[in-house]
């Protein structure tokens, strides 16, 4: 951890302790039963905390609109929120920093949960010099991208319920049917995944970061990523002649970039084979285009899924 992360848990858990303290002091002194507070790291965690939470919680994300959230790192403030939150919601290996602020923002009575925990990980696709970076820690090749497999998100929602219901147990009823509802939504777009890709010309797809593993395994795809597990990760000049390569070979006409990241990785094979190119969305921030057209969860999905239609039937 750098120098400057640790003294931001330092100065942000003192701030904390202060923040927290005038917060308890006008829970009591309303004499009304207070909201949840839930803090969220990323997207997804907001979006399906949201869901459940309906209106028996205030729901923040830390990370905020338009930021990558691999190499994003909490300020004072941020742990402020941490200390302070009731209930505190993260996907599990994206957020490195996860478990240094939480020790650091002690809160004996927040309710925590690791939504991917439980979840069968699959090894990430990363390239050798990525290896050689993260060889010395335990995790550095699993992949988090799970809540990009509608089916997996379910189960992450469930895990979010589980937390909510230990949290405020007397609202329990409300989070179960809040899940179920959205649940539903999923199970809706699972189908639409599953009917819309059964019988297309082609199984391969070609993604700037290796985010779609999940969502290839559900569905019978393959995905070929450009780059490794950390979409700021680019490929050496052997590994990007193989991609070339690949593509030539399978006739693929469209390769895919990302929102909040450069693409010029994408864009340099595209122009290589003569390829267009596409948005594949990893859901892992809104942009303010997103947020300008009322998007969501299921409506980026959405989207997804027939950027694949079109370029795997091209």
């Amino acid at each position: 951890m750098n120098s400057w992360l640790k003294k931001s848990i330092v100065l942000g858990a003192g701030l904390a302790l202060l923040l927290s303290g005038c917060g308890n002091q006008a829970k009591e002194s309303s004499g009304q039963a207070a909201k949840l507070k839930v803090v969220t790291t990323f997207y997804p965690m907001y979006e399906f905390s949201k869901q459940v939470a309906g209106e028996h919680a205030d729901v923040i994300a830390l990370i905020p609109s338009g930021a990558e959230p691999h190499d994003w790192e909490p300020s004072a403030k941020d742990m402020a929120a941490i200390k302070d939150a009731d209930v505190f919601v993260y996907n599990g290996i994206v957020e490195g920093w996860v478990d240094s602020a939480l020790s650091s923002a002690a809160n004996d009575q927040r309710v925590v949960v690791e939504a991917s925990k439980g979840i069968s990980l699959m090894e990430g696709e990363e390239h050798e010099h990525a290896e050689e970076e993260h060889e010395h820690e335990e995790e550095s090749h699993l992949d988090p991208h799970v809540w990009l497999d509608p089916v997996l998100a379910e189960q992450e929602v469930r895990a979010i319920q589980a937390a909510f219901e230990k949290a405020d147990p007397a609202n329990k009823e409300d989070y179960q049917s809040n899940a179920d509802s959205y649940i539903a939504k999923l199970q809706e777009l699972d189908r639409a995944f599953a009917e819309g890709l059964s019988d297309t010309k082609h199984k391969e797809f070609v993604t700037q970061h290796a985010a779609f593993g999940y969502l290839a395994k559900q569905y019978g795809l393959t995905q070929i990523p450009i780059a490794g597990l950390s979409p700021e990760q680019e490929p050496s000049p052997d590994e990007m002649a193989e991609v070339v390569e690949f593509t030539k070979e399978h006739q693929v006409k469209t390769i895919f970039f990302e929102t909040l990241v450069d693409p010029k990785v994408a864009q340099v094979v595209a122009d290589e084979i003569g390829a267009a190119t596409d948005v594949l969305n990893p859901l892992e921030g809104l942009t303010d285009e997103d947020l300008k057209n009322n998007l969501d969860y299921i409506g980026i999905m959405t989207n997804n899924l027939a950027a694949l239609k079109k370029a795997l039937n091209e």
